[in-house]
């Protein structure tokens, strides 16, 4: 079993951390296996995503069971007054950028939903590797991670170890193209299929 642990943070994006959540909870569970255990950890809770909906987290950052796969999910932008939110400020926090590079150190897999590509940049994970974020997020992704080829019109990019998807949907796509690549496509092709998701594969 590979514990999957999903990062979260104020006014998060709901759909790029609950669709992982989803296909990694589920992906398995019809033919009684179980290879995947889902949590959340945050830096505190509760935690008020996006159109307000408000998540305990199951750990905090620095308390929390080995990760073997690390989700960074996206939502964010900025306040008309000039101040950064969800993503674009968790990007220049000191405490998830070295909670990111303390997990990544250990984890099998290091994978990114829409904006959560700036705290991989802003990290140092992308330098010299290529990735995609949300179409609407380029140039912020341009100014985050400086030494990254920018692939924005694919729905996922994959690097080895870190794979980083584009908005919201497309995190639903990459983790099914992640169960795929560990367990094999029939795995990934029945997940789909019991979420009744018609994925980009």
């Amino acid at each position: 079993m590979r514990t999957v642990v999903i990062l979260l943070f104020d006014e998060i994006e709901v759909l790029d951390f609950a669709g992982p959540f989803e296909v990694f909870g589920v992906a398995g569970k019809r033919s009684g296996d179980a290879p995947f255990q889902v949590f959340t950890v945050a830096e505190r809770g509760p935690i008020y995503a996006r159109n307000g909906l408000v998540i305990s987290p199951t750990y905090l950052l620095n308390d929390h069971p080995k990760a073997d796969i690390v989700v960074v999910p996206g939502g964010g932008g900025i306040h008309p007054g000039g101040t950064p939110y969800g993503s674009r400020r968790e990007m220049n926090n000191p405490a998830v950028l070295n909670w990111v590079r303390r997990t990544t150190n250990t984890a099998e897999l290091v994978l990114s939903v829409c904006t959560g590509s700036f705290i991989l940049g802003k990290a140092g994970l992308l330098d010299g590797l290529a990735a995609t974020t949300h179409f609407m997020a380029v140039d912020g992704m341009r100014q985050a991670a400086p030494n990254t080829e920018l692939r924005p019109s694919e729905r996922w990019v994959d690097n080895g170890k870190i794979i980083t998807s584009a908005g919201i949907s497309a995190g639903i796509d990459m983790s099914l193209y992640v169960v795929g690549k560990l367990l094999g496509k029939p795995v990934a092709d029945e997940t789909a299929r019991y979420m009744q998701y018609d994925y980009w594969m």
